[in-house]
């Protein structure tokens, strides 16, 4: 099914925007904005793909829509029990696609696509288990919280870039984030806007477990397996309880985002693409 406390080095010939996005320098081509996403089943696993590696899975308004309809779909199949989300290549996802938000009208446009997805993450009844396979910066940071579960590869890292980039926590992450590593860490993770590895993350529980390089899928689908042994809706029930209040809460807290990222733009000027950072 397709749809259109040490500091690594960031990936070489590539630059982080300012809404977390990695640019490569020898991009002159004219800019596609298609993002497809791979759902693969495997009984009753369903893997959703980010396959636009090239663009290092960076996100544009066709991927928020195909990850919010591809969620749907998976929650109303009654043969799926457990969804997987990855990505393609050396990426899970480098935040949004800067060219998508620099066009005319082009953050507007993001918008307006962006809500229906965080919604669909917050309402999101069934398990949801991310493997990480490589670089998680910006958005594709901020997925990870909305999801139950998070493997990551040995070699991956994650940004969280905002403070760095002149901006502000999104998707609700200013929430969740303490909720998953407490205060103090998650002050240091957003504050500091650095690359964190797959043992730090670990290690403060933004992720459950770290996997074999190139394995992340793999142990993530191991996971998947014990899950979708149970019945469906013992599944739904107890993530229900688990997670009450929740999709209310990201919502109003999406919201103070939007309006300090409004607040904070007026005074440090709209989100483009910097060098610097």
């Amino acid at each position: 099914m397709i749809v259109g406390h040490s500091r690594p080095a960031a990936p070489a010939r590539y630059l982080v925007g300012r809404t977390g996005e990695a640019m490569s320098h020898d991009d002159t081509t004219e800019h596609d904005f298609t993002f497809v996403i791979r759902a693969e089943d495997h009984g009753r696993i369903r893997t959703l793909r980010f396959d636009r590696s090239d663009k290092l899975n960076a996100f544009t308004a066709n991927g928020y829509d195909a990850l919010t309809e591809r969620l749907d779909e998976a929650a109303a199949d009654p043969g799926v029990a457990v969804c997987v989300l990855t990505g393609e290549g050396r990426a899970f996802s480098a935040g949004v696609d800067l060219h998508a938000v620099s066009s005319p009208e082009g953050s507007a446009e993001l918008g307006v696509h962006f809500n229906p997805m965080i919604l669909a993450l917050a309402t999101f009844p069934k398990p949801l288990i991310a493997a990480v396979n490589g670089l998680a910066v910006g958005l594709g940071a901020t997925l990870l919280l909305h999801c139950d579960l998070v493997v990551i590869d040995e070699n991956a890292l994650v940004r969280m870039p905002f403070v760095a980039l002149g901006t502000c926590a999104e998707a609700s992450s200013s929430w969740l984030l303490p909720k998953r590593v407490g205060p103090q860490e998650a002050m240091w993770m957003v504050l500091s806007g650095r690359f964190f590895t797959a043992d730090e993350v670990v290690a403060n529980g933004f992720a459950l477990t770290k996997a074999p390089a190139g394995e992340a899928h793999d142990k993530a689908m191991e996971m998947a397996e014990e899950l979708a042994a149970h019945e469906i809706a013992a599944l739904v029930a107890n993530k229900a309880l688990l997670r009450e209040g929740w999709a209310q809460q990201i919502t109003e807290v999406w919201d103070r985002e939007q309006t300090a990222m409004k607040a904070i733009a007026q005074e440090l000027g709209p989100i483009g693409w910097s060098a610097k950072k």
